[in-house]
């Protein structure tokens, strides 16, 4: 414990037992120092620091005059475990003032904390109607049988196969499954060598991002569109162009042309949850190949249609490998996972799992292992099918509660996806609602983040994935009754 906590300098105008006291009583303040167990003898610490015994001796007196210790009969000093519940006075840190001077505006090259971000409450399940998208009612996690591949896939044989270095190479029994399992569900045809693990979607999107765009290349995407999308994006170039969304997903205007690279999500539209239909589909592929640019499909909703059967994924239909698929397991199993995949040419797959290696080598091979396993079981197509019959009965609760209470709202025709948006009547203020919302229980997601050109304060996303069914038209009728509070004179 003392070679991890304490450094003296001799040099310092403070003198070693002032260093050392402050040191202790810093790592106590911190929680780097265990309450239960004794700190080192004086004798044990002066030969460690190379101090004299003395000089440990009157630290360890002062901090017990100060409360910081305690002293127990033959034990030695510990932690006072009521000095947190007063009023102790941090000491300073050695390197509190110089990092104080250092300049960050100058030493940065990018500043990723000030672009705007959805931001999700962490205590989303405290609320008693959580309208939030992207979390999993644990209702519907499948605990049995998700213990069984995490404990199958800590057998000897198990553990043997995925705790060596694999360097960049992927789970062989995932790789299998995604391709004879996930890929086909989705008319998509790939050999193993197209398929690349990820850390979800996310990664997938950020390697693709940095493999294909700079300055100077002009990006495409929807607005209102996926806003985490739209940050990635302008790391790596400033040109971006915003297409319109219309009820039939992401319009194609003749600025496409110029783009090296477009952005889409034709399932469900991110945030609309609109989906784009065949013939669209095959134009923007067209306009791909007439126009030579490469496009971003993200499938990541494919699986909810309530209506019919799901659209083919535009990768199915790509005949000139202009489109790379990129994939997740967040909205089917768990979003915690962080698994994902992409598929795409072998020529780029080869350098995506290259620039992978140099981030990360590979995502957790025993992660990898469980969830194929669970692929290989057929516990995630049962999963599909009974997360499909609840959000089926949800989406129709609540497309309902919506007419029935929101009639002065507008809500896109949609025939799957796992929320709504909704926008609501002019002058509304999403920010206002959310916050009237919140003081009554009811958490709501803001939409003008997902504009990025002129932000609409009208619109609001209602997700249902985490709520209940018997308090979707609750909530929904709670919600309704704030909107007039909420729009501006």
């Amino acid at each position: 414990m003392s070679q991890l906590l304490f450094y003296l300098d001799p040099d310092l105008a403070k003198s070693l037992q002032q260093q050392l006291r402050e040191q202790i009583a810093r790592g106590i303040l911190d929680g780097h120092i265990p309450r239960d167990e004794a700190l080192p003898s004086s004798r044990k610490l002066a030969k460690e620091l190379h101090i004299a015994r003395n000089t440990v001796m009157l630290a360890y007196e002062q901090l017990l005059d100060d409360g910081y210790l305690i002293a127990k009969s033959r034990s030695g000093y510990f932690v006072n475990p009521e000095i947190l519940k007063g009023s102790a006075e941090k000491p300073e840190r050695l390197n509190d003032i110089d990092a104080d001077r250092l300049p960050w505006e100058e030493l940065l090259t990018m500043r990723p904390s000030q672009q705007q971000t959805i931001d999700k409450p962490s205590d989303w399940h405290r609320y008693d109607y959580p309208f939030i998208y992207g979390q999993i009612d644990p209702e519907l996690f499948p605990t049995q049988h998700w213990r069984e591949c995490s404990r199958d896939s800590m057998s000897v044989p198990a553990i043997r196969s995925w705790s060596t270095d694999h360097l960049n190479d992927d789970d062989p029994l995932l790789i299998e499954q995604i391709h004879q399992r996930l890929l086909p569900r989705r008319g998509v045809w790939a050999d193993p060598e197209e398929i690349l693990v990820t850390i979800g979607a996310q990664q997938a999107l950020w390697i693709a991002s940095m493999l294909l765009l700079k300055q100077g290349r002009r990006f495409g995407m929807e607005s209102p569109g996926y806003v985490d999308m739209y940050n990635i994006a302008r790391t790596f170039t400033d040109d971006l162009h915003l297409l319109d969304v219309d009820e039939d997903g992401m319009c194609l205007d003749a600025a496409l042309r110029d783009c090296q690279l477009v952005y889409v999500t034709p399932s469900h539209q991110a945030p609309t949850t609109v989906t784009m239909p065949l013939e669209r589909r095959r134009q923007l592929l067209d306009m791909a190949e007439i126009d030579n640019f490469l496009i971003i499909e993200d499938d990541y909703e494919s699986e909810t249609n309530y209506l019919d059967n799901p659209t083919p994924a535009l990768k199915s239909l790509d005949r000139h490998n202009r489109v790379i698929y990129v994939g997740s397991l967040s909205k089917t199993l768990a979003p915690g996972l962080r698994l994902g995949y992409m598929v795409g040419p072998p020529a780029l797959i080869r350098e995506a799992r290259a620039l992978r290696r140099l981030m990360l080598r590979h995502p957790p091979t025993n992660n990898q292992r469980a969830v194929a396993l669970f692929l290989d079981r057929g516990y995630h197509d049962a999963l599909l099918r009974h997360t499909h019959q609840v959000f089926h009965s949800r989406w129709q609760r609540m497309g309902d509660a919506l007419a029935r209470h929101m009639p002065q709202s507008s809500v896109p025709s949609t025939y799957g996806g796992s929320c709504f948006w909704v926008r609501g009547p002019e002058g509304l203020d999403c920010h206002e609602l959310q916050r009237l919302a919140a003081e009554q229980g009811i958490l709501i997601e803001c939409g003008d983040i997902h504009f990025f050109d002129t932000p609409r304060r009208e619109y609001f996303r209602l997700g249902f994935s985490a709520i209940p069914e018997s308090r979707i038209e609750p909530g929904i009728e709670r919600l309704a009754a704030l909107i007039p509070q909420a729009v501006r004179s």
